[in-house]
């Protein structure tokens, strides 16, 4: 069987099989109103959370269609990695490299998620073979925001004062090294360190020897080089 047109990872672990199709569904927050004197009017409001559904074939015996990135595994070493997934209480990566037969690389998809629920299925007509269904759903960083109210006897003062992001530290004065953990991607990295996601690309140049041709693509302990602003 031809090499996959495309390769599915959650978190740092590669599916041996690709799903034969994956379900995005881009949600959104509107609503419909009606007026008393102008009827039905839609109240656009910013998207919604992304779902995501698939169905994977997870071998336990080795076949020539499937990829190991580390060589065979059984099906017990994936499972053991989607509870740690569901149990961790921590989002990860979703990410889909996708190329052409000439292995030019199209549009990927890179985004940060949690394991909402994963269905095992066992049929005698898969052999020992097992068919895994997930349920992911995007995940968005959050803040709180902190209010200091001042009383006094004439008068009563209160102001709000959002909490500083730990994300926006103003970009490094020189140059500096960076361990990657689980969950990171370069966005979050150059948000980090220059206050714009979008500058990951200044991270990527410097660190091509590292990370190689995917950008999407890096794995705790690697060490990255952050160039100075």
């Amino acid at each position: 069987m031809a090499k996959s047109a495309y390769d599915v990872y959650l978190d740092n672990c590669l599916l041996p099989v690709t799903p034969e199709k994956i379900q995005i569904s881009i949600n959104n927050n509107n609503s419909t109103v009606n007026l008393i004197n102008e009827g039905e009017i839609n109240i656009l409001k910013k998207a919604g959370l992304t779902d995501i559904e698939f169905e994977a074939e997870i071998p336990q015996v080795k076949h020539p269609y499937a990829v190991y990135k580390d060589g065979f595994q059984g099906a017990g070493y994936y499972f053991d990695i989607f509870e740690r997934l569901k149990t961790g209480k921590k989002p990860f990566q979703f990410i889909v490299c996708r190329n052409t037969p000439a292995n030019k690389k199209l549009l990927n998809t890179n985004m940060k998620v949690s394991l909402e629920d994963y269905t095992i299925t066992e049929e005698a007509g898969n052999g020992f073979d097992f068919r895994v269904k997930f349920k992911l759903k995007q995940y968005r960083e959050y803040g709180t925001k902190t209010i200091n109210i001042k009383l006094t006897v004439s008068k009563p003062k209160a102001s709000a004062e959002p909490q500083r992001e730990t994300n926006n530290s103003p970009a490094p004065a020189a140059a500096q090294t960076y361990t990657v953990v689980s969950g990171d991607c370069l966005w979050n990295i150059a948000k980090r360190f220059y206050g714009s996601g979008s500058k990951y690309t200044v991270i990527y140049d410097a660190n091509r020897g590292v990370v190689g041709g995917n950008p999407n693509l890096i794995y705790p302990g690697q060490v990255l080089t952050i160039p100075a602003a």
